[in-house]
């Protein structure tokens, strides 16, 4: 499905796609004619294969079925893809009712697939695969974060309690959308902290993050699956001390 999904969405990258905005009342939340086109078709698919199975997708929203749900956001980082920049990738989940068992992100014009299944996560770019790991660091002053963007932190205290935790770690990398949970699958980076996250931005990341070893929960230490303000890190220690550090500044 991510592959047949990224091959409908690679004539549009680089080549100006058509954009509009979802948003009618002064937000600005883009959505091109490829991300259209790949839910079509990853839904298609899911219908002809599994029609039994519910699908919630961001473009399309919810398609009620029996037991399992299929989460999709058919391109994670809109915006770096309307700007030609590679952070962004295509997402897939399945979701049991409780949590999602089965996460899929695919990078198509790198031809990179991250697949989980909370066990156990895998990187695969053509032939080549190989089991994916998180690193630990000593604590949260060597650990570097990652955060799609300060500007989507909306609520002042949500603000200030991020940008307390900045002052505590190495380096903080923003603009990275779904790459940055790559990235610490692949012990890369160590700490992803973000705000506003729906179900489809988080829950096919989920399974590839626990199966490399490494924690996804909100801010509080709840279930991730419904997103909200998120936290990720691939050491324990190190989340419940930059949880710890969150609360104290909210």
């Amino acid at each position: 499905m991510a592959r047949r999904a990224g091959e409908v969405i690679l004539p549009h990258f680089r080549n100006d796609p058509a954009v509009e905005n979802k948003h009618q009342d002064g937000g600005y939340d883009p959505v091109t004619v490829a991300d259209r086109a790949a839910e079509v078709t990853i839904r298609a698919i899911i219908a002809e294969r599994y029609p039994q199975h519910g699908i919630f997708g961001e473009e399309q929203g919810f398609q009620p079925g029996n037991g399992l749900t299929w989460v999709v956001d058919p391109i994670d980082g809109t915006r770096a893809f309307m700007t030609g920049m590679l952070h962004w990738g295509v997402l897939i989940a399945l979701f049991d009712g409780v949590e999602p068992v089965l996460g899929v992100m695919h990078q198509p014009f790198t031809d990179e697939f991250w697949v989980g299944t909370n066990d156990a996560a895998d990187y695969r770019r053509g032939v080549r695969s190989r089991q994916l790991s998180v690193r630990s660091v000593a604590s949260v002053a060597d650990a570097v974060m990652g955060s799609t963007g300060p500007q989507f932190f909306a609520t002042p205290n949500a603000q200030t309690a991020f940008n307390a935790l900045r002052e505590e770690v190495r380096f903080t990398r923003f603009g990275g959308d779904c790459y940055i949970y790559a990235g610490l699958a692949m012990g890369q980076l160590d700490l992803v902290v973000e705000a506003g996250l729906n179900a489809y931005d988080i829950q096919a990341l989920m399974p590839i993050i626990r199966g490399a070893g490494g924690i996804v929960t909100t801010w509080d230490g709840g279930d991730a699956s419904m997103g909200g303000q998120i936290i990720a890190a691939g050491d324990a220690e190190v989340h419940r001390a930059a949880m710890a550090i969150l609360e104290r500044a909210r």
